[in-house]
């Protein structure tokens, strides 16, 4: 067992090569994600994780790679990124959007308002202090006498039900099989099979792109040790990495960097690896290998039996909760290699059995990347195969990291958005110094960038670094878990971070002269473009509608906490006030909601980012029922910016057309996630989102928001709680007919299972977890009133409605 240090990062990996027949996983389409040859790329290979280790399984027969990963594995290193004094530009830049002269307050911007240096490298932090999330390294398994016989059988198995994956095939009369988990008691587990004894000869090696020293230890014993570079000319994180061999039967010998196995009955490697990485921006003074050999020791202690049952039985205590059924699969296409069901469900429409499947793979990943005392989830979860990843692998705040946990509350996985609480608070303290170096004011903020070391400053330019409203964001997804716990204790805890970034905002707000509202500048409204009058395009601006959203909800949860916790009363009545002259969310002429306080024409009207109807998803400000003229502008503005788009994009548009009750357009947008992804170059319009063949989203390239967007959809669809009633099946495609899902979660502290035939809803149990008073419950236009004591629950007939 291993023993959660938050000081020191452990990853034990036990390989069994065994002559013994495993076997194969029971195959579920709802569950089994499975590919007919091993993994090309990255994006083929098969993700196993337990919140802190990851593993990619390439499956290869003559030569497999597992690319492991370490959540806090980083280059980089805490770096002053603010720029000193930038606050003395803020008066002429304000008076420049005051002016109407946006395109020259935006060059002031550029020229002083950004971070100091280099600050991110635009998404290659590498080598620079921002830093990179990077592969721990790569367990190298090579099969000498492979031999050239034809491989047959070939299959590798992802097994969602219990996190296990699989790959099995025959080459010369002999049947191989392998076996690998990443467990949260004990680590990285993988296990290799044959039917005949004597046929396990394998060489095994550790490895990784850069910065590492692999030696020989003892007879069977590699240990691999490094540092990454702080980027300011110096060593950052250390790490080492332990791996011991031990055979039955057979030989094993270490030499040349490797331990070579040949003849073998039974080889278990176990392999150890340990981070000096302190969450969340400090590091301690660890001894890794020290740490690496301690847990290499305990690990050998422990059978391959008991390991695997402790990792299910840890596994499915998150999985289990919720099951969902869209009737019974298609056979012609559902038990087809999950690509050919993604080519399939393109060419044939909706298959409801995949939509299942990567409802469970969301969950899944959300299970595998994120666990109370880690990192984060980052653009990548925890999978990476190189060191310098995509955008650095980093945290973005103006979508994507909140994303990542939509699906948490409602998938009934709340305690895995720990990591995400401890990190927001943690970006107090650098948040507190960004905020009186660029505005003087109190509180704490955060920009578009984030990673493992605190950067709280703008990014490096203008046009998308500057939105400074993406912690006022951060705060609603802490928000959510208070509605859907209850938990006084938890307010408590976050009331401080929610309180200091209302304070920032209440500070950084400013008058507008033609209505005398208050609001923010300069700001963003993220990554998008207008139009000025000469025609030119410009980003810098006051007050984009997303911010006066965010403020509204913010200041008002404060209030709000306020009135729970008994304290702050002077502050309430400050934020009260300042609420109440915050721009409201306008219709522009044409219909739509407005991006911007002014009527601006778009630069792209079909732009990625949506985050003007923030208000209706994840905010509630904008409902069918309360505000219909605000939800009619907000259905013709997702009309007009269109369905395609990259992965997360078309996740956010999907969930806002659940929020509107257009369960086919939804599924349309579900559809569209689901579409083969087209490699795996950066885009940004045309051919970009789709899914890669083990399921991962593509921007592309990889960026897993969107998987979590999509999982979040799902549920949307089946069950919403935002208004202050529980609303039954209210985004139901007509494609789903019959279908049953269990123990969904609503805000106010309650599960709710369904069962719905022909399109009607059939049979609903609502259970009180933590809630108190009455609650609505609705199907349709009609109403139910609840009073359930906690504990409870109560299961209504569909004929109620």
């Amino acid at each position: 067992m291993i023993i959660i240090n938050p000081m020191l990062r452990i990853l034990i990996l036990a390989v069994a090569l065994v002559a013994v027949v495993q076997p194969s996983l029971a195959f579920s389409p709802d569950t089994t994600v499975w590919l007919d040859q091993p993994a090309k790329v990255f994006t083929e290979s098969t993700p196993l994780g337990n919140g802190r280790l990851g593993a990619m399984d390439f499956g290869g027969v003559e030569k497999d790679r597992v690319a492991l990963n370490e959540d806090s594995l980083w280059s980089g290193s805490v770096q002053n990124a603010d720029r000193t004094n930038a606050a003395a530009a803020l008066p002429a830049i304000r008076r420049l959007l005051l002016a109407g002269k946006n395109e020259e307050a935006e060059a002031l911007v550029n020229k002083t308002f950004t971070c100091a240096g280099r600050g991110s490298g635009n998404g290659r932090g590498l080598n620079l202090p921002y830093g990179s999330y990077e592969v721990l390294g790569n367990l190298w398994l090579t099969f000498p006498n492979a031999g050239t016989n034809e491989v047959t059988g070939y299959r590798r198995e992802l097994e969602l039900s219990t996190a296990t994956g699989h790959t099995e095939f025959s080459r010369g009369g002999v049947k191989f099989s392998r076996d690998i988990f990443v467990s949260a008691p004990d680590q990285v587990v993988m296990r290799l099979a044959a039917d005949q004894p004597g046929q396990i000869t394998v060489d095994v090696a550790l490895d990784r792109p850069e910065r590492f020293k692999t030696e020989v230890v003892g007879k069977s014993g590699l240990l691999m040790t490094g540092a990454m570079t702080n980027g300011a000319g110096g060593e950052g994180v250390k790490y080492a990495a332990r791996l011991q061999v031990v055979n039955q039967g057979g030989t094993a010998a270490a030499a040349d960097g490797k331990i070579s196995v040949n003849g073998a009955d039974e080889v278990l490697l176990l392999v150890t690896a340990a981070t000096d990485y302190q969450r969340f921006a400090k590091i301690s003074r660890r001894d890794v290998v020290a740490a690496a050999n301690k847990d290499l020791k305990r690990a050998a202690k422990k059978s391959y039996d008991k390991l695997l049952a402790a990792h299910v039985a840890d596994y499915q205590k998150f999985f289990g909760r919720v099951q969902l059924e869209l009737g019974a699969p298609d056979p012609e296409i559902s038990f087809k290699p999950t690509p050919e069901r993604i080519l399939a469900a393109k060419a044939n429409g909706s298959d409801s059995s995949l939509a299942v499947l990567y409802f469970n793979f969301g969950r899944y990943l959300l299970i595998s990347s994120s666990r109370p005392g880690g990192m984060p989830i980052n653009l990548q979860g925890l999978w990476a195969d190189t060191v310098s990843p995509p955008w650095s692998a980093d945290y973005h705040l103006n979508v994507n990291l909140q994303m990542m946990y939509w699906p948490s509350e409602v998938c009934n996985l709340s305690g895995l958005n720990e990591p995400l609480i401890a990190y927001t608070e943690s970006l107090q303290a650098p948040g507190a110094k960004t905020a009186k170096e660029y505005y003087n004011a109190r509180g704490w903020v955060a920009h578009v960038l984030a990673n493992a070391w605190g950067f709280t400053s703008p990014g490096e330019s203008a046009s998308w670094g500057a939105t400074a409203s993406d912690s006022a964001w951060l705060c609603q997804n802490l928000w959510e878990h208070w509605l859907f716990t209850g938990d006084k204790g938890y307010l408590r805890r976050i009331y401080p971070v929610l309180r200091g970034s209302a304070e920032f905002y209440s500070d950084m707000l400013i008058e507008e002269p033609a209505h005398h509202w208050l609001v923010t500048a300069p700001a963003n409204s993220p990554e998008n473009a207008f139009l000025m009058p000469d025609g030119k395009p410009a980003h810098i601006c006051l007050g984009p509608t997303l911010d006066n959203q965010l403020l509204r909800f913010l200041f008002g949860v404060c209030i709000e906490s306020s009135e729970i916790l008994g304290v702050d009363q002077d502050l309430a009545a400050e934020f009260k006030a300042k609420r109440d002259r915050l721009p409201p969310t306008q219709i522009g002429s044409d219909g739509r909601i407005m991006e911007w306080l002014q009527e601006y024409p778009e630069a792209d009207p079909h732009h990625r980012h949506v985050s003007h109807l923030w208000g209706l998803y994840p905010g509630n400000e904008i409902s069918l029922a309360a505000t219909p003229d605000l939800a009619a502008a907000a259905e013709k503005s997702l009309n007009v910016r269109g369905d395609m788009s990259t992965g997360w994009a078309t996740a956010f548009r999907m969930l806002m057309w659940a929020r509107l009750h257009d369960g086919d357009r939804t599924l349309k947008l579900l559809e569209a996630l689901l579409r083969p992804a087209n490699g795996s170059k950066t885009d940004y319009i045309g051919a970009g989102g789709g899914t890669y063949p083990n399921l991962f989203d593509a921007h592309p390239p990889f960026q897993i928001d969107g998987n979590f967007g999509g999982t979040a959809g799902i549920a949307e669809m089946l069950l919403q709680s935002q208004n202050g009633e529980i609303e039954l099946l209210p985004a139901l495609p007509s494609a789903w007919p019959d279908g049953r899902v269990t123990d969904l979660r609503a805000r106010g502290g309650y599960e709710v299972s369904m069962e719905w035939k022909g399109g009607k809803l059939i049979l609903a149990t609502v259970k009180n977890i933590s809630a108190h008073g009455n609650m609505p419950v609705r199907y349709g236009g009609q109403v139910v009133s609840l009073s359930l004591k906690p504990g409870e629950s109560k299961t209504l007939d569909g004929n109620l409605w």
